[in-house]
């Protein structure tokens, strides 16, 4: 009996979880398709998926009229200082409010929820006149700071969860074992808490890679914008899109997130995997 209600219970989650994929894939697929589109088939009333014509002229023209590579340097650089700031700060942070539970863990889990409920219209113009008393305004240096406190309390919500999924028995193990403070913390819990680093650092990556709105305001040397913000060159001074130009570029600049989650998922699964058996 259970067996007869279990099947379809696990197709509906199947069907579900596929439902799902073609709802997030949707979006991507038609920018792939209107990238390689001319323009005669984009303003075609019945577009299609699959262009009748492929063309490159689309990312042609796009990197002929913005610095698209520049700009993508400028991103790359700050998102992966951000990322890797808020890795340093937050791990050993929450591996101490993990360990030490009590007002610490519940002041750093209060701060992690409470932060993310404050929209950042109300937080531009106090990180403004900070960083303009720092003279980091218009600065790369300056923006890395402001995405490594916005990704900071998730970050270490998302740490703390990992640390506490690792038991404590194991270090107790080591140290009964022989092993020092420190190289129980490199040889034994390090590893195991790889997945979660990787995980938190790809959240911080994407958060920072993506962010809009920081860097329009932060930044106002051309030389100095983010891929984000001169993606917005595209849009005519009516809100009209060149919509090939910027379906290219756009296409361009989710490439990096998905090869860092290619290349990153193998150490998450590796990692959980070697959790799993030295447990």
């Amino acid at each position: 009996m259970s067996m007869r209600t279990g099947r379809p219970a696990r197709t509906g989650q199947y069907l579900a979880l596929l439902a799902y994929l073609v709802f997030l894939a949707f979006p991507f697929l038609w920018l792939v398709s209107t990238a390689f589109k001319p323009p005669r088939e984009l303003g075609s009333l019945h577009p299609s998926w699959i262009p009748d014509e492929p063309t490159l002229a689309n990312f042609r023209q796009a990197f002929g009229e913005q610095p698209l590579l520049r700009a993508a340097g400028n991103s790359l650089l700050v998102a992966l200082c951000a990322a890797a700031v808020a890795v340093l700060v937050a791990t050993p942070a929450a591996y101490v409010a993990a360990r030490h539970r009590g007002r610490l863990a519940k002041a750093a889990t209060g701060w992690a929820v409470i932060s993310q409920a404050f929209p950042f219209v109300l937080l531009i113009i106090p990180l403004f006149l900070i960083l303009k008393n720092l003279r980091l305004v218009d600065t790369l240096t300056g923006l890395v700071l402001v995405y490594v406190v916005w990704s900071l309390p998730f970050a270490l919500w998302m740490l703390i969860g990992y640390v506490r999924a690792v038991p404590s028995e194991i270090e107790e193990a080591a140290a009964v074992d022989g092993a020092g403070r420190v190289r129980t913390l490199v040889s034994v819990t390090a590893p195991l808490l790889a997945p979660g680093v990787a995980a938190t650092a790809t959240f911080a990556f994407v958060t920072a890679w993506n962010e809009f709105f920081f860097a329009l305001v932060l930044l106002k040397t051309t030389e100095k914008q983010t891929l984000p913000v001169v993606l917005t060159r595209f849009l005519g001074a009516e809100g009209v899109a060149d919509l090939g130009p910027l379906a290219a570029a756009a296409f361009l600049a989710t490439i990096p997130s998905l090869v860092i989650f290619a290349v990153i998922q193998k150490r998450i699964t590796g990692g959980m995997l070697a959790g799993a058996v030295k447990h």
